[in-house]
C-alpha cells in the first residue's frame, strides 16, 4: 500500500472555446456564497438590500487589486519594477492575500464613509466570515494547481505534485506537505466557528470580536504552516521567518487587541426585524 498519495489533477476544467479552470472556479464559487452569507446578516438586521451590491463591487475589486499588488510589492519588486506591464498579466499567478486584506481593510472603511454611514468595524464584523469561506476555497484552487506547497514528508496524507515543475526540481520521487489543504481546513473551520458566534451567540452585539478573532484564526495558522511551506521566491531562504510570516505578525496582533477590547467593553443591543430596509428606511440611512 503507497504511503502518499500521486496528485495528477488537471488545473483546467473545461478547455474549450472558454478555458475554465479550478481556481477561478473556486473563487467564483466563494464570491457567490459570499454574497449570499452577507445578504442573509444584512437582511436579519434590516439594513439596506441596495448595501449588498455596492459593497461587492468594493470588495471584488480590492480582492483582486489589491492581491496582486501585495505579491508585487511584497515578493516580486525587483522584476515587476523593470517590468511595470507584468502587473497587469494577473492571469501568469502572482496573487498575495496580505496585499488583498489590506486592500479590502481600505474598501470596508471607504464603503463606510459614502454607504453605511457607520463604523466599519460594523461591516468589518459580518464581511469577514464570507472571506474565512472564500479563503478556504481559495486554497483549494491552489491544490489543484499543485501550487503552494510544502517540504519533504513521509506522513500517509503526503502528495506527489507531478504536475509541478517545482517538485519535479526539488522533490522528485518524494511526497510533500499538502500545505494548501492543511491552510483549507483551518479557514474553513475558522468560517464555521465564525457563524456560529454570529447567529447562535450574537457576536456582532460585541464590536470587533468576530473581526479579532478572524484575524487570528486567518493568520496564526498561516504562520505556523509556514515553517513547512516553501518560499515563494528565492530571497526568503536567508530568512528565519519568511515574508508571510512577517506580514502575518501584525495582523495577529491586531486580533488579539480587537478580541480583548470587544470582550471588556458593554455588549451593543442589535435590533433583528429580519427585512431588508424598505425605501423609508433607505433614506433615513
Amino acid at each position: 500500500m503507497l504511503n502518499y498519495i500521486i496528485w495528477n489533477t488537471d488545473p483546467v476544467l473545461i478547455d474549450s472555446f472558454v478555458t475554465i479552470r479550478w481556481y477561478g472556479l473556486m473563487f467564483a464559487i466563494g464570491f457567490l456564497l459570499g454574497y449570499n452569507i452577507v445578504a442573509k446578516m444584512f437582511k436579519r438586521e434590516g439594513v439596506p438590500e441596495k448595501w449588498l451590491g455596492i459593497l461587492l463591487i468594493w470588495v471584488m475589486g480590492a480582492t483582486l487589486i489589491g492581491a496582486r499588488l501585495g505579491h508585487v510589492f511584497f515578493y516580486e519588486w525587483d522584476h515587476y519594477s523593470q517590468n511595470p506591464l507584468d502587473i497587469l498579466k494577473i492571469w501568469e499567478g502572482g496573487l498575495a492575500s496580505h496585499g488583498g486584506t489590506i486592500a479590502i481593510i481600505l474598501a470596508v472603511i471607504l464603503f463606510s464613509i459614502f454607504t453605511t454611514k457607520r463604523s466599519p468595524m460594523w461591516t468589518f464584523d459580518r464581511l469577514v466570515i464570507a472571506i474565512a469561506l472564500v479563503g478556504g476555497l481559495i486554497r483549494i484552487g491552489n491544490l489543484m494547481n499543485s501550487e503552494i506547497f510544502g517540504h519533504a514528508t513521509t506522513l500517509p496524507w503526503g502528495f506527489m505534485f507531478i504536475r509541478s515543475r517545482e517538485w519535479h526540481e526539488m522533490y522528485e520521487g518524494q511526497a510533500c506537505h499538502p500545505t494548501q489543504l492543511y491552510e483549507a481546513f483551518c479557514y474553513f473551520a475558522l468560517f464555521a466557528l465564525l457563524m456560529w458566534m454570529y447567529w447562535k451567540k450574537n457576536a456582532g452585539e460585541r464590536p470587533g470580536l468576530i473581526f479579532g478573532v478572524f484575524f487570528i484564526g486567518i493568520f496564526l495558522p498561516r504562520f505556523l504552516i509556514e515553517f513547512i511551506k516553501n518560499d515563494q521566491v528565492a530571497f526568503e531562504a536567508d530568512m528565519t521567518l519568511n515574508m508571510g510570516q512577517l506580514l502575518s505578525i501584525p495582523f495577529i496582533v491586531a486580533g488579539i487587541i480587537m478580541v480583548i477590547w470587544a470582550m471588556t467593553h458593554p455588549r451593543i443591543k442589535i435590533e433583528y426585524p429580519n427585512r431588508f430596509a424598505d425605501e423609508d428606511d433607505i433614506k433615513k440611512a
